[in-house]
């Protein structure tokens, strides 16, 4: 549940901030007359995102199991790559976030009211599609191993809506933090996360028959870490973690997490020498 709530926390703080910023300028500059395109481009995008995530739920369950399998688990890399340019894009971007969205504003503030909506519906819609598509990826394999439970997705609402609160507080006024240590903190975990479902979605093609080794294990610890105890579901639920992991699942899991990981960490400590602002909406970079 964690995992899940992180998830939304995170990609409904990026959304938030978005907003926060688009709002705040468009009131600032004394264009109040435009909020409604932004919160209908808003509307558009959350509409589309619960679509989406419906969609992948309900879609693929009339299909064969090779058919699920497959799909499962070329989305699950999908997610996995999403997520990761995701991570490293926000980690770069969020200082320049507030003035390239400024800029986008004035741009589509000349051209009218649909170009404004567009450009709140593609900023939101982005983070909401993303969303559904991770959650759904990481929640695909603790749904399937133990019983099905809307846990996973009543944490990610949660997580959305303190996200929802935190913009609200930002727009205000009342509320900073130091986004820089927020997101490296967060996408830190998240790569962790992402490692466990690409695993997973290697394993779903095993079943599927598309990648070999599904028999060939690199560890058994079922014995000692049963599926159905608090803590296997735990591990399950929050790092995607398998007792019974292929080699070819653990090859994946290490190549994956230790570069990315490397590259992250390296790259934010090259950030952190240089002092982060308290962020705002009045703020010049967010």
């Amino acid at each position: 549940m964690f995992a899940t709530y992180l998830i939304g926390l995170r990609e409904g703080l990026e959304a938030a901030l978005v907003v926060s910023i688009l709002v705040a300028y468009l009131v600032r500059s004394g264009r109040r007359h435009l909020l409604g395109s932004v919160w209908a481009g808003v509307g558009f995008a959350a509409v589309v995102s619960l679509g989406f995530g419906f969609a992948l739920t309900f879609g693929p369950r009339g299909l064969t199991f090779e058919a699920q399998e497959v799909i499962g688990g070329t989305l699950s890399i999908v997610a996995v790559a999403l997520v990761t340019w995701m991570i490293f894009w926000m980690a770069s971007a969020a200082r320049s976030l507030s003035g390239g969205l400024r800029e986008q504003v004035d741009r589509a503030a000349e051209l009218g009211r649909g170009s404004l909506a567009g450009v709140a519906a593609l900023a939101v819609g982005r983070e909401g599609l993303e969303t559904a598509l991770f959650l759904w990826a990481a929640t695909r394999a603790t749904a399937r191993d133990a019983d099905p439970s809307a846990a996973p997705l009543l944490a990610a609402l949660l997580g959305i809506l303190t996200a929802v609160v935190l913009g609200w507080l930002f727009y205000r006024g009342t509320l900073t933090i130091d986004l820089s240590r927020f997101f490296t903190w967060t996408g830190a975990f998240l790569v962790v996360i992402a490692a466990g479902v690409l695993a997973y979605g290697v394993h779903d093609l095993q079943e599927a028959g598309v990648l070999p080794g599904l028999d060939t294990l690199a560890f058994d610890v079922s014995a000692y870490v049963p599926p159905t105890s608090w803590y296997g579901t735990l591990l399950k639920g929050v790092l995607n973690f398998s007792p019974a992991t292929t080699v070819l699942e653990a090859v994946v899991w290490v190549a994956y997490l230790v570069p990315v990981m490397t590259l992250f960490l390296l790259r934010s400590r090259r950030r952190a020498p240089r002092p982060t602002a308290p962020v705002t909406p009045a703020a010049t970079s967010a």
